[in-house]
């Protein structure tokens, strides 16, 4: 059994694979993250190594304790791919995004595939059918676009996030949130667009905290999977151990 360990920017997920098969997954406490792992280790004895992929700083004093719990592998730039990573700044792609890459060659082979991660940032992601990592685009997550205008303006207000009933807002709030969620739709339909015109079979994978928030608001064929990542984790620790 393997166990998946994904840092976020705004959570920590723990995950247990028995092959290729989720067995479970928890968003944990990332201050929490050792004790979570011992509860989780206890749960299921058979994991016998792991793999943590982190976008923001675990101490050395956390990896090290984990480390004495399960052989746990550390995701870097350095790790070896099962594609072409043809990125100009390859050592600042965040490992979360090398995951996403893995996930598509593993479960997309020889297909154009575009990941969307909807997460604190929204991030796209293409590998062509030949498996070339060619790139992508960051742009502001939602829960950030809506925080800017509290730490921005001085009398905009912080909201949750919703979806408008009306695109044209008869309000400040409603006009905040057909700004924000429009404009977010907007941005990643007209990206698919974009990259459709260039590959006509393409294919796109929607996931992240906000898929789930997003993906019934499209009328465009797109995959929604919450577990893309994880999933691309798991085989990356396979195809590094085999």
């Amino acid at each position: 059994m393997n166990l998946i360990i994904d840092v976020g920017n705004t959570a920590t997920k723990l995950a247990v694979f028995q092959l290729d098969k989720i067995k479970e997954v928890q968003t944990v406490s990332t201050v929490d993250l050792v004790y979570e792992t011992e509860k989780l280790l206890k749960k299921f004895p058979e994991i016998n190594q792991g793999l943590l992929s982190a976008v923001k700083t675990v101490s050395d004093f956390e990896i090290k304790t984990l480390q004495k719990l399960v052989p746990i592998t550390i995701l870097d730039s350095t790790f070896p791919m099962p594609f072409n990573n043809c990125y100009d700044t390859p050592l600042t792609l965040g490992v979360d995004r090398l995951a996403l890459m893995a996930s598509a060659v593993h479960q997309f082979p020889k297909r154009n595939v575009l990941v969307i991660d909807a997460g604190s940032c929204i991030t796209y992601d293409f590998m062509d059918a030949h498996h070339n990592y060619l790139g992508g685009a960051i742009s502001p997550g939602i829960q950030m676009r809506y925080k800017s205008f509290e730490a921005f303006t001085s009398n905009l207000p912080l909201l949750p996030k919703t979806i408008p009933s009306h695109h044209i807002g008869s309000s400040t709030e409603a006009s905040i949130h057909s700004g924000v969620i429009n404009g977010v739709l907007k941005e990643i339909e007209g990206t698919i667009q974009v990259y459709q015109n260039k590959y006509p079979d393409l294919t796109v994978i929607l996931t992240g905290g906000d898929a789930d928030f997003l993906c019934k608001q499209f009328k465009i064929s797109i995959f929604a999977n919450s577990n893309f990542l994880l999933e691309g984790l798991n085989f990356l620790l396979e195809f590094n151990s085999n």
